[in-house]
C-alpha cells in the first residue's frame, strides 16, 4: 500500500473510532475507506471486523466510568454476544455475502427512530430473555456483515427501562467488542484479511475509540440522541441506495 492510502486509512480510522464509540456507526467511515484503497467487498468486510477489535479496546477503556456497577448486565449478555458473533462469522465464511444487504437499511432506520423515543422509567424486574435474544441476533449480523451493528445494539440497550444513553453506549461497546473478538479470530484464521491495511486503520480506530466516550460525556443527552438518530437515518438511506439501485 502507498503512504497516501495508509494515511487515508489512519484518518478514516480516527473518525470511525470517534463516531463508533459514541454512536455505533464506525463502518460509515472505515468500510468505505477500505473499499477506496482497492479491497474487494468481502475482504474489506473481513478486514474491517478484525480492525474493530482496536475500536472496541479503546472504547471500553474510555467507558470505564459508565461501566461501574454494570457487571451483572455484562455477564448476562456477553455470552449471547459471543455466540452471535461466532455464528455470524461462520455464516460469512460458508455462504456468499449479500443476504443481509437488502434488509439492513430498514433495520438501521428502525434503530435510528427507536433512539428518538424517550427512555422509560426504571423497572423493578430485570430484563427478560428477549433482550438476550436481541443481543444474539444483532451479534450474528455484526459477525456476518457488521455495518451499523453498533447502532442496532445501542438502540436495543437504550430502549430498556431506566437506561441512560451513556450507560447503554458503554454496554454497547463491551458487547460489540465481544462479538467482534470471536468473529475476528475466525476471520484471522480462515478468512482473507488484508493485513497490510490493518496497522494504519487499527491505530486510528484505537485512538478514536479511546476519545469517543470522553466526547460523549460533554454533549447534551438529547442532542446526542438526535444526532445519532439523524446519522443513522442518513446511513440507512445510503445503504438503501447501495443495495437496491
Amino acid at each position: 500500500m502507498t503512504a497516501t492510502e495508509l494515511a487515508l486509512l489512519f484518518v478514516a480510522g480516527v473518525g470511525a473510532g470517534l463516531i463508533g464509540a459514541v454512536a455505533g456507526l464506525a463502518s460509515l467511515f472505515s468500510y468505505p475507506a477500505l473499499l477506496a484503497v482497492g479491497l474487494p467487498a468481502t475482504t474489506a468486510n473481513v478486514t474491517n471486523t478484525v480492525c474493530m477489535l482496536f475500536l472496541g479496546a479503546g472504547a471500553v477503556s474510555g467507558s470505564r466510568p459508565e461501566l461501574r456497577g454494570a457487571g451483572p448486565q455484562v455477564r448476562r449478555w456477553v455470552v449471547p454476544a459471543l455466540l452471535g458473533g461466532a455464528t455470524g462469522a461462520g455464516l460469512l465464511l460458508v455462504t456468499p455475502e449479500g443476504g443481509f444487504e437488502r434488509i439492513v437499511p430498514f433495520l438501521v432506520a428502525a434503530a435510528a427512530v427507536l433512539l428518538l423515543v424517550p427512555p422509560r422509567p426504571a423497572a423493578t424486574r430485570r430484563p427478560g430473555p428477549a433482550v438476550a435474544l436481541g443481543v444474539f441476533g444483532i451479534a450474528i449480523y455484526g459477525g456476518y456483515f457488521g455495518a451499523a451493528a453498533g447502532v442496532l445494539m445501542l438502540a436495543l440497550l437504550a430502549s430498556l427501562p431506566g437506561a441512560t444513553l451513556l450507560r447503554a453506549n458503554a454496554l454497547k461497546n463491551v458487547l460489540t467488542l465481544a462479538a467482534n473478538t470471536v468473529a475476528a479470530v475466525g476471520f484471522a484464521l480462515l478468512g482473507q484479511v488484508a493485513w497490510a491495511a490493518v496497522p494504519a486503520l487499527a491505530l486510528g480506530l484505537l485512538i478514536g475509540g479511546r476519545l469517543g466516550p470522553v466526547v460523549a460525556r460533554r454533549l447534551p443527552t438529547r442532542a446526542l440522541r438526535t444526532g445519532i438518530a439523524v446519522a443513522g437515518l442518513a446511513l440507512a438511506g445510503y445503504l438503501f441506495v447501495d443495495a437496491w439501485f
